[in-house]
């Protein structure tokens, strides 16, 4: 497996991506088990992970199964036709009464079974794979222009039109790994750790919290490996002003000009997030149904887990249906301190 298509891969298990099950699984060699891309369970560290295309090469390779996430567990073969027409036939406009016949549905109820299995409708599928293609193309050395029309979007303006909420720039940047990109940071300890907030011209582009100053700045610079990463104290200081004064309970909430990468369907999700009170919770189901999308309570956790803006795009709000905190980005012990931090400052 090549080096690129094994970091594409990477980044997909870092943002527990779920459009990416059945495109590949992952196993963790300290652990001995494999799991789907879009698994809840804690990610691990990067040289402990290897990458099979399949469930069954995993297997054949000594690694048992996730009993969370069950990546021997097929999605039903409706919808798996589908997602395999779509992915052979990126090039081509693909109407739903066309996929309709492929499995014998009409348009209304093929939409209708796809999205209630993944979250997203046939044409959103379609666009996550040429967006997934592009950055492969790109990533591997071929010019934008050839990444453009080989990965099926037919014309310049079509990425373009994704380009600001999928990319965050412009794709010839994206391509240059945020090249001629400056991107400004600063790091500060707060009561949940280590903090990074960083920041493009157009707003506050991440919030990440963790052990320490090195491993955040870390992943920052991994996430754009030729942009310029300034480290500008100063600039960010009333963001981290604002931050670290929601963390030592001196305000409840703050408002932050963001720069917000999102798909169309987490863009769904953070929107919603951000209208959820502090000191209050909801379940996932619960949003799934808010926003319109009832069956899609996993594509609804894997979008909370995407979320690079932390307490900004307040994830912690959303737990599982039990009542109980539930998984995390940045670990279950923060989000307990920030949801009782919030309980307390309304009380």
């Amino acid at each position: 497996m090549e080096a690129v298509q094994e970091q594409l891969y990477w980044e997909a298990v870092q943002r527990r991506d779920t459009s990416m099950d059945g495109a590949f699984v992952y196993a963790v060699l300290s652990t001995g088990i494999f799991c789907r891309p879009g698994c809840p369970s804690r990610r691990p560290r990067r040289e402990r992970v290897q990458f099979f295309r399949d469930a069954e090469g995993a297997r054949r390779a000594g690694f048992q199964p996730c009993l969370r996430c069950k990546p021997f567990t097929q999605k039903p073969r409706i919808v798996e036709t589908i997602c395999r027409h779509i992915e052979a036939h990126l090039q081509e406009p693909l109407s739903l009464s066309e996929l309709g016949k492929l499995v014998h549905l009409s348009p209304f109820h093929l939409q209708r079974r796809f999205k209630a299995e993944l979250g997203i409708t046939p044409r959103e599928y379609a666009d996550v794979c040429r967006m997934r293609s592009f950055k492969l193309k790109v990533k591997e050395g071929q010019s934008v222009t050839d990444a453009i029309y080989d990965a099926g979007f037919g014309s310049n303006s079509r990425l373009y039109e994704r380009s600001s909420a999928e990319l965050g720039m412009k794709p010839s940047t994206y391509s240059r790994g945020g090249a001629s990109t400056t991107i400004h940071y600063t790091t500060e300890m707060s009561p949940l750790g280590a903090m990074l907030i960083a920041a493009t011209e157009q707003g506050v582009c991440s919030i990440q919290f963790g052990d320490t100053d090195d491993q955040l700045l870390s992943e920052l610079r991994n996430e754009f490996p030729n942009a310029e990463i300034v480290r500008d104290e100063l600039l960010l200081h009333p963001y981290s002003d604002e931050m670290l004064a929601c963390l030592r309970g001196q305000k409840i909430s703050f408002d932050l000009p963001l720069d917000i990468r999102a798909t169309a369907f987490q863009r769904l999700v953070w929107n919603y997030l951000r209208t959820i009170p502090a000191g209050t919770t909801e379940s996932y189901s619960a949003i799934a149904k808010a926003i319109g999308r009832p069956t899609a309570t996993r594509a609804v956790a894997g979008a909370c887990a995407a979320n690079r803006l932390a307490v900004a795009i307040p994830c912690h709000r959303v737990v599982p249906v039990s009542g109980k905190p539930g998984g995390y980005r940045w670990g279950p012990k923060r989000k307990e301190k920030l949801l009782a931090l919030e309980q307390n400052l309304e009380r």
